[in-house]
């Protein structure tokens, strides 16, 4: 029980330091038609956080093979774990990951798969 309240706390530790170095800092996205929907999104891990936190990513640096995904991050690919992977229809339309960094490692919060166009 200890181990899960812990695990609990620090995801959403990590997820309010990603949101206090968000690049929304200029308020670029504050009336997007999509901000309250990008603000509740979830994966397995719990809330993304917002658009603001997320990454577009082109489509040459993701892809799928056998059911799984993988995105290309500062030139190293990342499998992303299934309950990163958000599940609901993407309204936005493009590919989008929400990386954690903590120093020099880099897991993946939320992956949100586009139309591959």
């Amino acid at each position: 029980m200890k181990r899960i309240l812990l695990l609990t706390v620090g995801m959403f530790a990590a997820c309010l330091l990603s949101a206090v170095s968000a690049r929304n800092l200029d308020g670029r996205y504050a009336d997007s038609p999509l901000k309250d929907w990008f603000d509740h999104l979830a994966s397995g891990n719990g809330l993304c956080c917002s658009m603001a936190d997320g990454e577009f990513v082109a489509d040459p640096d993701w892809e799928s093979k056998d059911g799984h995904y993988r995105v290309r991050l500062e030139d190293k690919w990342f499998d992303v774990p299934d309950n990163s992977v958000i599940t609901e229809p993407n309204r936005a339309g493009r590919t989008m990951v929400w990386p954690l960094r903590t120093g020099a490692a880099i897991s993946i919060r939320c992956f949100m798969p586009g139309s591959m166009t």
